[in-house]
């Protein structure tokens, strides 16, 4: 029997009423077959001191074993200011650091985000894709997720009711699972 593929996603966004999380719980129903999704948290994270990095803090080293832990990840991106959201950013710098046990080095991933604006928070997506890059994961490029007016997407429970942006969130999770099994098979070939 195949083991489930476990993978973290993170929103950039600490509303309570955030449509990037919205889009992350939609993206843990959508899910493929024999794959599970865990939002977790990162909201809580202190500040990124590169003075306590070898010696973080307990919920970093919690954040850090989950990431490493996990089979790939997904990123919901909140769009402030042109870029991804501080928050995001403080996780990222935590999970990656230091460099040689980044918890990021060859992890499939992927990145889809919603905003209240006339890009779908495209701009914020194409920084955490220069960030990713340095970090060393392995993105899914396509489909791409750029979810424009949230509010007439989502209900007022929450749940994502657009069935264009549920098929395309539907796509990227199988890409992503997909991508994650080819790049496990490529270890297992270069470990052989």
């Amino acid at each position: 029997m195949e083991k489930t593929l476990h993978v973290i996603g993170m929103a950039g966004s600490l509303r309570k009423a955030s449509y990037n999380r919205m889009l992350l719980r939609a993206a843990g129903e959508l899910m493929p077959p024999g794959s599970d999704l865990e939002i977790l948290e990162i909201g809580h994270l202190p500040f990124y001191n590169q003075d306590v990095e070898d010696e973080a803090p307990p919920e970093v080293d919690e954040f850090r074993r989950k990431v490493a832990g996990a089979d790939a990840l997904l990123f919901a991106v909140t769009e402030y200011n042109y870029s991804m959201s501080a928050v995001l950013k403080n996780a990222i710098d935590w999970a990656s650091r230091p460099m040689a046990t980044s918890a990021l080095k060859g992890k499939p991933a992927a990145v889809m985000g919603a905003s209240g604006g006339a890009f779908g928070s495209v701009r914020a997506q194409l920084h955490f894709r220069q960030t990713a890059v340095f970090c060393d994961m392995h993105l899914v490029n396509k489909p791409e997720i750029m979810v424009r007016e949230p509010g007439k997407k989502f209900d007022a429970q929450g749940s994502l009711t657009d069935e264009d942006t549920r098929e395309i969130v539907r796509e990227l999770m199988a890409s992503l699972v997909d991508w994650t099994k080819v790049l496990e098979r490529g270890r297992e070939r270069v470990n052989a």
